[in-house]
């Protein structure tokens, strides 16, 4: 059962409570919220048996901050990664998106999940267009075997880039900068007919529950940058041992 189904029937998880402590809210708001689609619990089940301690992102709780880290085809290096992760979290980050997009994906998205206290998003496509010669390759069996490896590892949220018909990518071609999300390049290069498979991405979710879909566009700051509404937050304090960054 995902966080939502429970929130339907009425119920209140160990997240949504985790949660409400944490927003200083009740768990009744907390679940009314995210029945009313206004707040999600990134909480995929295979990363709570981990370390992940449940966060909420939506309006009626506190701004989130999201960190970028992530390899590159000629920078693996899975300490290194794990380095960036304790410091994204030291320095107040709530979620993280491991953006790699080439080296050892597999071993150092499993390692930065097992690590994470906070939520881990990825962006699904990176990895499908790895797995096929040329972009026109990609297909909706490419993407969805990946989207499923990932949220049995225990990627908490998506990246889907699915914000952008068919019909108005004709109207990028005389933009100066094109598309500039890497994502929606590739979506927009001949990946399209992805799109239609949207319902399945969520179909496929529910195995390993809970885990959290956002598209962008239609949500790109939820997606990418995890919600920038201006409710207080409290900025978390450094130890005395470590000083702040300049």
């Amino acid at each position: 059962m995902t966080q939502l189904e429970a929130a339907r029937k009425g119920q209140i998880t160990p997240e949504m409570k985790r949660v409400a402590e944490k927003e200083n809210r009740t768990p009744e708001f907390i679940r009314d919220e995210i029945t009313a689609g206004r707040l999600i619990i990134p909480a995929n089940v295979n990363h709570l048996k981990y370390r992940l301690d449940p966060t909420g992102v939506g309006i009626g709780v506190s701004c989130k901050i999201n960190a970028n880290i992530g390899n590159s085809a000629t920078t693996s290096n899975l300490d290194e990664e794990l380095e960036k992760l304790h410091m994204a979290v030291h320095y107040g980050a709530d979620t993280v998106m491991d953006l790699s997009t080439g080296g050892d994906l597999d071993p150092i998205r499993e390692a930065i999940i097992q690590a994470s206290t906070v939520p881990v998003g990825t962006v699904p496509i990176y990895q499908a267009l790895l797995d096929v010669p040329k972009v026109e390759d990609l297909s909706w069996a490419v993407m969805r075997d990946v989207i499923e490896k990932q949220a049995k590892q225990g990627v908490d949220y998506f990246t889907i880039h699915a914000g952008v018909r068919k019909d108005h990518v004709p109207l990028t071609n005389n933009r100066i900068t094109g598309i500039v999300s890497r994502g929606g390049s590739i979506m927009g290069s001949g990946a399209s007919r992805i799109k239609k498979k949207i319902s399945s991405i969520r179909i496929s979710m529910r195995s390993p529950r809970s885990c959290a879909l956002t598209t962008s566009a239609t949500a790109s700051a939820t997606a990418s940058g995890l919600v920038a509404w201006p409710t207080p937050r409290t900025r978390r304090s450094l130890p005395s041992s470590i000083p702040s960054a300049s």
